[in-house]
C-alpha cells in the first residue's frame, strides 16, 4: 500500500471508503437517513444555530464511528479469516462504540428536538 501523493488523492481515497462503506453497511445507512431526517426537523422547527450545531456533530460522530467500527472489521476479518476470541472482542467493542455514540446522539436529539416536538404536537391537539 502506497501513501497518497497529495490531498487530492487524500480525499479519493476518503471518498472510496466512504463509497464502501455506503454500499455494504446497513447500519451506515440508517444512520445518514436518521442524520437527514434530524436535519429536516430542526430545519423546520427552526433550531437555533448552536443547538443545530450540537445536532450535527452529534450525527458526525455516529457516522465516524461507524466507519471506524466498518474499519475495524475489515482489519479483523483480514487478520483473523477464522473465529478467534480475541477477534470477536476487537469486533463487538467496535459495535459497542457505536452503540455507545449513538445513544448519546439520541439523548442530544431529544433534549434538543423534544420540547419544540411536544409544543407543535400540543398546538396541534389541543393537549
Amino acid at each position: 500500500m502506497r501513501r497518497s501523493r497529495n490531498l487530492a488523492e487524500s480525499l479519493s481515497f476518503a471518498l472510496q471508503g466512504l463509497r464502501f462503506a455506503w454500499g455494504t453497511q446497513r447500519n451506515l445507512r440508517i444512520h445518514l437517513v436518521v442524520a437527514a431526517a434530524v436535519a429536516a426537523a430542526a430545519w423546520w422547527l427552526r433550531v437555533p444555530a448552536p443547538e443545530a450545531a450540537l445536532l450535527a456533530l452529534a450525527a458526525g460522530a455516529v457516522v465516524g464511528a461507524e466507519l471506524l467500527n466498518t474499519a475495524v472489521e475489515a482489519a479483523v476479518d483480514l487478520s483473523s479469516p477464522g473465529w478467534h476470541p480475541r477477534a470477536s472482542v476487537a469486533k463487538n467493542a467496535a459495535a459497542a462504540g457505536v452503540l455507545v455514540t449513538a445513544a448519546a446522539a439520541a439523548l442530544v436529539g431529544l433534549l434538543v428536538l423534544g420540547p419544540r416536538l411536544a409544543a407543535v404536537v400540543g398546538r396541534v391537539t389541543g393537549w
